[in-house]
């Protein structure tokens, strides 16, 4: 698959959130140098592993390499399987009060045992770069400055370039998650939309989605929204990302839309992979900018 912002007659443009990412995290490293210059500091980001899923390994280590080449200083921590919710908690502890530590991410899923949401709420919500603490929800839901979810956040980006202005559009959102749906309504209330969630008490959902003008989908359920879905020349933003086996035997990525369907009827859709992927990372990175000039400069953040 081609990930350009091109498009043939009768196909939905691609937005190249690859692209995009990347040239977002080159603002980043100028922002980087900048900073440092002013202050003799070099935003730090600890991210935290504990056990060994194979998938948030890979998304660690490519966390770990975006930060280097953003000029950030990357501080890993893996934790065996066995660790105790207290000795996870003393090192979030530990790191809320390390001054060169601006940034702190506990990759998720934890394992059975550990409690995320006490986990996510001890992380210092001015550190808290995946924005998932109530402290920085509540400043979400009230319009507030705050450090906004990285998925969410990237979505919102590719939405404002390519679409432009977003006041008065209807937009929906399938799928009603902490860490994506829900985020993802109240950014786009933000911005004006008229905002619809669908979750799984949804009733008949296609016709709902028949009338957005832009559709996000973040359920995890890979091919659940046909072409029967999407209303001519919407905006379609792609989150899922689902690894299915082939008759062949071999594997591929595919996202919870059904591309070729969606392509023939949107205006725009993002490809999987290759479209909201790489902007999660440039926005983990953002946030991390966002949130160690606060910590040094004092200066609050928005979106």
């Amino acid at each position: 698959m081609s990930v350009s912002g091109a498009s043939t007659p009768g196909e939905a443009r691609l937005i190249d959130g690859k692209g995009f990412a990347n040239r977002l995290t080159q603002d980043i490293a100028e922002d980087v140098r900048t900073f440092y210059a002013r202050h003799q500091v070099t935003p730090g980001l600890a991210v935290v592993l504990v056990g060994n899923d194979p998938a948030s390994e890979v998304y660690v280590r490519n966390k770990a390499l975006q930060t280097h080449r953003a000029g950030m200083r990357s501080f890993m921590h893996m934790l065996p399987e066995t660790t105790s919710q207290e000795e996870l908690l003393a090192l979030i502890g530990r790191l809320n009060v390390d001054p060169e530590i601006h940034g702190i991410l506990v990759q998720l899923p934890l394992p059975g045992g550990l409690d995320p949401v006490a986990v996510t709420n001890a992380i210092d919500p001015r550190k808290d770069v995946d924005g998932l603490g109530v402290v920085n929800a509540g400043r979400l839901a009230l319009g507030l400055p705050g450090i906004v979810p990285c998925t969410p956040l990237g979505c919102l980006l590719l939405l404002k370039s390519y679409v432009g202005n977003l006041r008065g559009l209807n937009a929906m959102v399938v799928g009603a998650s902490n860490l994506v749906g829900r985020p993802m309504a109240q950014l786009l209330l933000r911005e004006g939309c008229t905002v619809t969630v669908a979750h799984i008490d949804t009733r008949n959902p296609q016709a709902l989605a028949r009338q957005a003008d832009i559709l996000v989908v973040a359920t995890g359920c890979s091919g659940l929204v046909t072409g029967e879905w999407i209303k001519p020349g919407a905006t379609v933003i792609d989150v899922g990302i689902s690894r299915v086996r082939l008759d062949n035997g071999k594997t591929r990525l595919v996202g919870d839309v059904v591309f070729d369907e969606a392509r023939r009827i949107a205006g725009q859709i993002t490809p999987v992979p290759g479209g909201v992927g790489p902007m999660t990372i440039a926005c983990l990175l953002r946030n991390t900018m966002q949130a160690a000039r606060e910590l040094v400069e004092g200066a609050g953040g928005s979106v």
